[in-house]
């Protein structure tokens, strides 16, 4: 019988085996730097792609997940590990049956998701586009707090209701840095598209620990790679069907021969982006192995500083005072929910030492 573990909204996850804390928490760190890496610079590949002359919404849609890959190289290596401590007869794909058709529809829901922030980022500078893409962090905790009963404490809907709040600024002053040559019209569908890409990522996380929670094998890292990787492939495919329909590829030539910066950057540019967003992805579903959907958001919410200083240097954009003040709130509410996790740590520690004398007392006595 497979063992269960909590995680750490309370509720059980299956594992293989019990993995050591040290191990747990490379990984959980491992994961925060890859999340972190494409988080913050495959927005700004993106907006490279639009500003100098890129114009295929579909295909910066396919890029998002087009990476999966790169993902083969991890996998390869964590087979070899297991076939080394398992013998041959090691399957190589560990993912049974029953969790093929709810990764596809995540894996389509993705792509949808995937379709409504490329739209958005095309549309929108990179500062602002990740400032409304931060109210995603109140869709996964209502999402999180339905579907896997995710505890929360005063500090973190406080965290919540800032981190959301950051966003929420912008939209009474949608109008004031749209981009040179650009129309109202598409600064406010870009704004509407991301509002709708945060909602429908916000509900993509908790549903992914949901997955993990009924999956009846046990959830290992080797399964969260296969399982981000079948994720992808259906989310390229309903992304290669809008390609198809638009007639994307046909005029991919054309627009790396008109790019600004030359027919093999755009082609560099579009592998940057592929991995970069790969990176993203495989980063937050391992938060969320490691951890918990609530954290992935906040994770994303919480490196905005970044996104906003990196997008200022690279694109020269303006750093209104709307988005000081939303920057603020974010760092406020990040600061919010660290302090708070780092609590409830620290009464875990408390009550697992206290736990430990009375043991000790037990068995003197």
């Amino acid at each position: 019988m497979e063992k269960g573990v909590i995680s750490d909204n309370g509720s059980p996850r299956p594992e293989a085996n019990e993995m050591s804390k040290n191990m747990k928490r490379f990984l959980l760190v491992s994961n925060c730097v890859i999340l972190g890496i494409g988080n913050c610079f495959a927005p700004l590949t993106n907006r490279l792609y639009s500003v100098k002359g890129g114009k295929r919404i579909w295909l910066m849609c396919a890029l998002e997940t087009a990476g999966f890959p790169f993902l083969l190289i991890p996998m390869i290596i964590s087979y070899l590990y297991r076939r080394r401590k398992g013998g041959p007869g090691t399957k190589v794909i560990s993912m049974s049956g029953v969790l093929v058709l709810p990764c596809i529809v995540i894996g389509v829901l993705t792509g949808a998701d995937d379709y409504m922030d490329s739209a958005g980022v095309s549309r929108l500078p990179v500062s602002t586009y990740s400032l409304v893409l931060a109210s995603q962090l109140g869709f996964t905790a209502f999402f999180a707090w339905v579907l896997v009963k995710q505890k929360f404490t005063f500090l973190h809907i406080n965290a919540i209701l800032l981190l959301t709040a950051g966003a929420v600024v912008l939209a009474f002053h949608s109008g004031s840095d749209i981009p040179d040559g650009e129309s109202k019209g598409d600064y406010v569908l870009g704004f509407v598209m991301t509002l709708g890409a945060a909602v429908l990522y916000g509900f993509v996380l908790p549903i992914i620990e949901f997955m993990y929670q009924k999956a009846n094998q046990a959830i290992t890292y080797s399964l969260v790679m296969e399982i981000q990787f079948l994720m992808a492939v259906a989310a390229t495919a309903f992304c290669v069907v809008g390609m198809l329909i638009n007639k994307d590829f046909q005029a991919m030539g054309r627009e790396a021969d008109d790019f600004e910066l030359g027919n093999a950057m755009y082609w560099l540019v579009l592998i940057a982006d592929a991995f970069l967003w790969q990176l993203f992805f495989l980063g937050a579903i391992g938060v969320i192995f490691c951890h918990s959907s609530l954290l992935s958001g906040v994770l994303i919410a919480a490196l905005l500083p970044v996104s906003e200083i990196l997008a200022v240097f690279f694109f020269d954009e303006s750093f209104t005072v709307e988005k000081a003040m939303s920057l603020f709130l974010a760092c406020w509410g990040s600061i919010s929910y660290f302090v708070e996790e780092y609590n409830q740590e620290k009464k875990k520690k408390l009550a697992a030492e206290s736990e430990g004398q009375k043991q000790k007392q037990k068995c003197v006595v």
